[in-house]
């Protein structure tokens, strides 16, 4: 037998990770990439594309899990890093404040949030971003669309999970829709 070094504090192996998602709720954050005006206001929010383990390709907002030992803000970053690229500059407040917490159940209906592979309770923030954003990892592509296209019944329903509703939450925090 081997002993595993992890190189990585916070991660759990596959299979570990598996065993939690079934005993305990998950902590995750969600991010909803806004550009904003000179004055402060929403002009476009940015979707990801992507495609999931079923073939399925689906608009979705960033989103992990925040590890044991890291602070929010860090995993905010983390996230925001690993989808948008390291050149999208997030604009992240030192101490940021969720709009909202979602509760995402593996049971359908419980909330309008699901996943079906745990009980996951989501920090949901609005982040400005004023870099270049170039998707990373499993996102195909990253599409900015006006808060109207965004909230629109057509990709509304290109979003899986309940992230649609989130999505239509965070508009709302920022004074988008009414």
């Amino acid at each position: 037998m081997t002993e595993m070094t992890e190189t990585t504090p916070g991660w759990l192996a596959p299979e570990e990770l598996e065993s939690a998602r079934a005993r305990m709720p998950i902590l995750y954050i969600d991010a909803v990439p806004v550009r904003v005006d000179e004055a402060g206001v929403v002009t476009r929010v940015g979707l990801l594309l992507r495609i999931g383990s079923d073939g399925a390709v689906s608009r979705a907002l960033v989103s992990g899990r925040v590890l044991h030992h890291e602070r929010v803000r860090d995993a905010l970053m983390r996230h925001l890093e690993k989808d948008l690229g390291p050149t999208a500059l997030p604009r992240v407040p030192a101490s940021p404040q969720p709009f909202t917490i979602a509760e995402y159940f593996p049971t359908q209906g419980v909330t309008p949030y699901h996943d079906p592979r745990q009980h996951a309770v989501s920090l949901a923030y609005v982040v400005p971003v004023a870099g270049d954003c170039r998707p990373r990892q499993d996102a195909l592509d990253l599409v900015w669309f006006t808060p109207e296209e965004a909230s629109s019944p057509l990709v509304q329903q290109e979003m899986l999970g309940g992230q649609g509703v989130l999505l239509k939450q965070a508009l709302a925090h920022v004074g988008c829709l009414f």
